[in-house]
C-alpha cells in the first residue's frame, strides 16, 4: 500500500512520457491507450502553449521546453511520492508523544521506555522534554508527566511519583570532605543548585534547610545549574553536594557512584504527575497503565 502512487491526473502521463520516452510505453505503465495519451499530451501542449515532444519512427522525444517542464514534472513527482509514503507509513506506525522535563526524560523515563516499546511492538513512542510547562497542553502530547502540586493539575491527574529527596555526593567527595553529621555541616558545602525561572515547583536547598531548622543564603562557591542532568554530573565530578530527588538518582546510589548524605524530605502533596491529553484511545490507555504500574 506504501508503493500504492497519488492520482495527479496529467503529471503522471507526462512524466511517464519523458522517462520512457513513448507514447504506447507510457499507456501500458498507466492502464491507458495510446490514443488517450496522445491526447492529454496535445491538451498540456495547448495549455503550455509550446510542443513538448517530437514525434519519432520509434517512440518520441522531449523538445526543450518539453526537457524544461519534465524536469520540474519528474522532480516534484519524487517529492510527492516520498512525502505520500512517509505520511503512511506515519499512520500504520502509531506515535505516542509523551511530554516531561530533562530531568525525568533522562532519569526516569528513558531507561524504562525500552520496556514498554517491547510490550507494544507496534507503537512507537517519541519524547519531548522541556524545562517549563510550555508545550504539555497544547494539543501535540498525548500525555504529560509533570512536576508540581496536586492543586496546579486537573482532576483527572495521577500521582506517579511522590517527591522524596535527599542531599548526594559522589564518594569521593565525601571521603574527601566529609563526613557530614548533620545538616548544618552540609550547608557550608558548596551546594549544587538547579535554576529555575519564577517560583520554583520542586524543593530547593533553601527548602531542604529551611526543614531542617538551619538558615542559609546561597554563598559563593554554590553553582547554579539550568537543568537536573547538570546538576547530577556536577555532583559526580566532585563539585558540590546536591538534591537528589528519589526515583530519578536511583540508580547512581545504587551504583555507588552516588550517596546519599541528609534525611530525607517527602512532600506528599507534590511530585510527578500523569496528565493525559485529548480524547480517551486504546494506546493512550496502554501508555498511561504502564506508566502508573512501574514501580517508584
Amino acid at each position: 500500500m506504501s508503493e500504492r502512487k497519488l492520482d495527479l491526473g496529467w503529471l503522471r502521463i507526462f512524466e511517464a512520457v519523458g522517462r520512457l520516452g513513448s507514447l504506447t510505453g507510457a499507456g501500458a505503465e498507466l492502464g491507458l491507450s495510446q490514443p488517450a495519451v496522445s491526447y492529454q499530451i496535445r491538451r498540456i501542449e495547448e495549455q503550455v502553449g509550446a510542443p513538448l515532444i517530437s514525434r519519432m519512427h520509434r517512440g518520441c522525444k522531449l523538445t526543450t521546453a518539453g526537457e524544461t517542464l519534465f524536469r520540474a514534472v519528474h522532480g516534484g513527482l519524487e517529492r510527492i511520492d516520498d512525502a505520500a509514503r512517509q505520511v503512511r507509513a506515519s499512520l500504520s506506525s502509531p506515535v505516542m508523544r509523551i511530554f516531561t522535563d530533562y530531568g525525568f526524560a533522562s532519569f526516569w523515563l528513558m531507561p524504562r521506555v525500552a520496556e514498554f516499546r517491547r510490550l507494544h511492538p507496534g507503537i512507537d513512542v517519541h519524547v519531548v522534554a522541556s524545562q517549563g510547562l510550555e508545550g504539555a497542553f497544547d494539543g501535540t502530547s498525548d500525555a504529560a508527566i509533570l512536576f508540581g502540586r496536586r492543586a496546579d493539575f486537573p482532576g483527572e491527574a495521577r500521582l506517579l511519583m511522590p517527591e522524596r529527596v535527599v542531599p548526594v555526593c559522589s564518594a569521593g567527595y565525601r571521603a574527601r570532605y566529609g563526613p557530614f553529621d548533620d545538616p548544618r555541616s552540609l550547608s557550608r558545602q558548596p551546594l549544587l543548585h538547579l535554576d529555575t525561572v519564577g517560583k520554583p515547583r520542586w524543593l530547593t536547598w533553601t527548602t531542604w534547610l529551611a526543614v531542617q531548622g538551619v538558615e542559609r543564603e546561597p554563598a559563593q562557591g554554590d553553582l547554579g545549574l539550568n537543568t537536573y542532568g547538570f546538576v547530577i554530573q556536577a555532583a559526580l565530578s566532585e563539585q558540590g553536594i546536591a538534591l537528589g530527588w528519589i526515583g530519578l538518582v536511583d540508580a547512581h546510589l545504587a551504583g555507588g557512584s552516588l550517596v546519599a548524605v541528609g534525611p530525607e524530605v517527602r512532600r506528599d502533596d507534590c511530585g510527578y504527575w500523569l496528565v493525559t491529553t485529548g480524547e480517551g484511545n486504546e494506546r493512550r490507555k496502554a501508555l498511561s497503565d504502564w506508566l502508573l504500574s512501574q514501580p517508584q
